[in-house]
């Protein structure tokens, strides 16, 4: 499968392909011209390079570092600050360069975690399948729902919860006007926006809270925003027991503890209030 690395005169070249949680896909190679692989053309960027990859048959996770230099049509300055690249998949292989269609080497595949910048210059981390052992296998007691409002275990249906409508005012970078009114009071709170034309298409939102055709965000919202830009509104849940019990009517699926003594019961002693 890899006889080109044994060849008397190398053609290697890395090759990655990044895919962004909204399905845009891009290719890029270290080879000095463009190659398409699988029907997916890779950019030349020499710039752009893995740092040295190193393989464990242990548990311990896996990482390394891919850096490059930002340009106007691919990875821009202000997509990375947009969040745009954020878990982006991304998977690494070398391939001969003479035959590109060819025989493959999988180096690695993960997604991209922490992003810095210096300058016209960015690295990014990559994290391999094996920093999910990192993750906690059992939940903690809490008396709030650890579900998310639409998930498997939430099983509510989010269909007739999701609105699309669009900005009809921009008061400032967190705040907005949107042309249908919210169906009861702070529905949106704790909730999500989607923008769907714009600047920030693509791009989520959280919703702190709503009043009204008033949304307030989470933080504040990273391209211009502009009147008229179409946006997917989601209404919250705030996690609390009687919400779920009254408003969703969904009980049965609530994933806490609101019952469960806390520690102030320790405190208490006969007598007190």
């Amino acid at each position: 499968m890899t006889d080109f690395l044994h060849a008397p005169v190398t053609t290697l070249a890395f090759c990655w392909r990044l895919r962004r949680r909204d399905g845009v896909a891009l290719g890029f190679t270290t080879h000095d011209r463009d190659l398409v692989i699988d029907g997916l053309t890779y950019s030349a960027a020499p710039g752009m390079l893995p740092s040295a990859i190193a393989w464990s048959d242990g548990l311990e996770a896996d990482s390394m570092d891919l850096s490059g230099a930002l340009t106007n049509d691919a990875i821009t300055e202000a997509d990375l600050a947009a969040g745009r690249w954020d878990g982006a998949e991304l998977r690494l292989l070398a391939v001969d360069w003479e035959a590109p269609g060819g025989e493959q080497l999988f180096l690695a595949r993960g997604e991209l975690g922490t992003v810095s910048q210096s300058g016209r210059e960015f690295t990014a981390e990559l994290k391999g399948p094996a920093t999910r052992l990192d993750r906690p296998v059992a939940e903690l007691t809490s008396p709030d729902c650890r579900a998310r409002l639409g998930d498997k275990r939430c099983r509510v249906d989010l269909a007739p919860l999701t609105r699309i409508s669009e900005v009809v005012a921009v008061l400032d970078e967190s705040m907005v006007d949107i042309a249908d009114a919210e169906p009861v009071a702070n529905a949106y709170a704790d909730g999500s926006l989607r923008w769907v034309t714009g600047a920030n298409s693509g791009l989520d939102a959280a919703i702190l809270r709503s009043n009204g055709v008033r949304l307030t965000l989470r933080d504040p919202v990273a391209g211009a925003v502009a009147e008229g830009d179409r946006v997917e509104v989601v209404q919250g849940c705030d996690k609390i027991f009687e919400t779920c019990r009254d408003r969703f009517a969904n009980a049965e699926n609530f994933r806490g503890e609101p019952h469960l003594p806390g520690n102030d019961l320790l405190t208490r002693y006969p007598g007190a209030g």
